[in-house]
């Protein structure tokens, strides 16, 4: 899907440099995916304290030596 976009070429560029990648093709995929694993995240952060431990979980059982 071929879309113009009218992106800051300082940021780009930025972008390029720290990312180490060789098109700006992946440097804006990356960002992407990045922005969405980080919203992802903050999405789990929300969930805690929101549901019942179950109390039948043995964590114990979980644990290898």
């Amino acid at each position: 899907m071929a879309t113009n976009l009218a992106i800051d070429p300082n940021l780009l560029q930025k972008a390029l440099e720290i990312s180490g990648l060789k098109t700006k093709k992946e440097t804006v995929n990356l960002a992407l995916q990045e922005f969405i694993n980080r919203h992802k995240q903050i999405e789990l952060l929300d969930l805690f304290g929101k549901m019942d431990p179950d109390p039948s979980y043995d964590y114990k059982k979980g644990r290898a030596r």
